[in-house]
Order: structure tokens, then sequence, then C-alpha cells
């Protein structure tokens, strides 16, 4: 596989709200597989279609471009509109249409910009609404069955018009009692455990998502030696690939937090990734590394890397093209987030922000 397609593996953050010479040039050399776009990214509803464009039109093959786009706090688009409610608040009003109504609604609001695949539905169970480990306000359920209907019914109204799904994050942050963005979860479930509750969620999901994305937490009953799940073979290859039978795109989670950058240099992270068995690697902060990333790629085992491309290629073959673009059109979707809003959370409570979107984390919007 010839070395210039490697950048086909990288899955790169933007720098900012348009491209400056330098980053357009870099992305035209290394043409990465796909762009993430943050809260650093946005601005207007026409400058963030343009920013779209302006990517797609230098890459040689169509990109991947995604967001993290859940509700509540987690929802770049917020910036610029209004903020759908959260997983959360969606699962205590028990009303699964409410749920199908907002995948339908952000597929739609995706498609718009030019968004191709949406990094959820998050598949985790909340153990602990108040748990401090990053799923804050994020869970579909307490439950196996409860995270099942509800992200399932999201997950289908999405799909439908036309955005990739990401299922994450494998094999499960639910009993994790930290935070990975800053330092690396030690989860210790036994196996039983796993297959009784975590498990039996992604199970559920293995032919309805079109990727899935890896976690940094550390599973002990999987790997003995402190190693995070993105980089354990044992979890990517051995457990999600070959056990459960996923047969969609694997992808890291941000290999700039802290999970990572605290115990691995840049080098041994891409080296350790691909050889787990994922296809992409996320890199979203430390954007000029892209071009580091790329030669490591090329001394990495063919097989290894011929893999990987054809797992991309696969997923690309399904991306559909984005709708023509209006401010019309997103204000009448953004009306529709509002109507959403008003429905789960009643008139007062819509009108606050809600719990979770006013306690901004930094980690979540840069």
């Amino acid at each position: 596989m010839k070395s210039d397609s490697l950048g086909q593996l990288i899955l790169t953050g933007v720098p900012g709200k348009e491209l400056d010479a330098e980053t357009e040039n870099l992305f035209r050399r290394v043409q990465p597989g796909g762009f993430i776009l943050f809260a650093r990214n946005i601005e207007s509803p026409p400058q963030l279609r343009k920013l779209i464009d302006d990517l797609r039109s230098l890459s040689e093959i169509e990109p991947i471009i995604t967001i993290d786009q859940e509700g509540g706090r987690v929802s770049r688009l917020r910036l610029i509109g209004n903020e759908p409610p959260s997983a959360q608040q969606l699962r205590d009003k028990d009303d699964v249409d409410l749920v199908r109504r907002h995948g339908n609604i952000t597929g739609r609001l995706l498609r718009l910009f030019g968004f191709n695949l949406d990094l959820c539905p998050v598949l985790d169970i909340s153990f602990n609404d108040a748990a401090e480990n990053s799923l804050r306000g994020r869970c579909y359920g307490k439950t196996v069955e409860q995270v099942v209907d509800n992200a399932g019914a999201f997950n289908e109204a999405m799909r439908r018009q036309g955005i990739a799904s990401c299922g994450k994050h494998f094999p499960g942050y639910s009993a994790a009692t930290s935070d990975a963005h800053y330092q690396l979860p030690r989860i210790d479930r036994r196996r039983e455990e796993l297959d009784r509750n975590e498990l039996a969620v992604f199970r559920e999901f293995l032919d309805d998502v079109d990727s899935m994305m890896i976690c940094h937490g550390w599973y002990p009953c999987f790997e003995p030696e402190k190693t995070p799940a993105t980089l354990s073979r044992r979890v990517v290859t051995d457990l999600l690939r070959n056990e459960l039978g996923f047969g969609g795109l694997i992808m890291t989670d941000d290999l700039d937090m802290g999970a990572i950058l605290t115990g691995y240099r840049l080098e041994e992270t891409i080296r350790l990734a691909i050889a787990a068995g994922n296809d992409l690697v996320m890199i979203c902060h430390r954007i000029p590394e892209i071009e580091n990333a790329h030669r490591i790629l090329g001394t990495l085992p063919s097989d290894q890397t011929d893999r990987a491309l054809a797992s991309v290629e696969r997923f690309k073959k399904k991306i559909v093209p984005p709708h023509e673009f209006s401010e019309a059109a997103f204000r009448k979707i953004d009306n529709e987030i509002w109507d959403l809003r008003v429905a789960t959370l009643g008139e007062k409570r819509a009108k606050e922000r809600s719990v979770e979107g006013a306690k901004r984390s930094p980690v979540e919007l840069f």
C-alpha cells in the first residue's frame, strides 16, 4: 500500500474557524481520512458550512467530517443555536418518541452543515449519575434495557437522515471513578460483570452502528499490565473484532487526552493503536503532529495498515453528500430543537441552561 494513502488512518482536529495557508498545506500533504470539529471551529452557520466545504475541497478522497453532537453539555452546535436536551434528561422524561425525535433532528442538522458522522450514541450505562467519570448527563439509561431502547431509538432515527453513528465508549466507562481526560481510569470489573452489563449493551448494537470508539480505560480482567483499552489488542481485536464480530470502523478516542499523554510518546501510541486493531487514530489538538503521525504510520507492518485502510474505505463507501445549506433551513431545525427542549423539560426549565450545560468543561469545549 502506498505511503501517500496512510493519511486516511488519521482523524484530526482543525485549528480555527477558517483554514490558514499553513494548515491548508499541511492537510493537502497528509490527506487525513477525517476531520473532527470543536467549539473553536464554530462561529456562525455560514462560517461553519464554509469551513466544512473547504475541508472537503482539499481532500482527494471524500473525508469523514465528524463532531460530538450528543445533546446537553456535549453539543458543539449549541454555540450557534439551541441546546438539545441531554441523554439523561430524555431518559428521565421516559418518552422514547422524544428520543427518536432528537435523533431525527440531529441527523438533519448535521447533514445540513456537511457532517457525515456523529460521535454518538453513548452506550455507557449510568451506575451513578454523579460519578466523576466524564459521563455526567450523557447516559441513556441506568439499565441495559433502558440504554438499548433509548440509544437505539436515537441511533436509528439519526442514521435514517444519512448520518453515520459511533457507539462509545467501548468496552464501557460505566464503572470508572476518574476522568480519562486527565488520567487513566482503572476499571476493576470481572469479565462476568461486563458480560451482564456493559458488553450486553454493545452486543445489541454490533450491526446497528457504523463505527465504535475505544475508550482510554484500563481493564485488568483483559490486561494484567497497566494498558489503556485503546492500545490493547485483547480488547480491540480479540474481543470487539473477533469474539463479538463487529465489522464496522474502529477508532481510538482522542489520543491527546491525559490518559494517553501521561504514559506514552506519540510514536509508541500510534504503533500500539494500529497493532491493537484500530482503523483510525484520533489526534484532536496537537494538529501539527499529524505529519509525524503520517511518518510513523509509514514504518508499520503493511498487513496492519492495509487492514485499517480497507476498513476506512468500506466505511467511506456509505458516506452521503450534504444537503444544500441555507440559513432558513438551519433556523427551522433550530426551532425544532427548542420545541424538543420544551417537550422534554417544560417551558420554564427549557429557558434555563441545564445544570450540565451551565458547567462548561474546558476539556469538552476546546
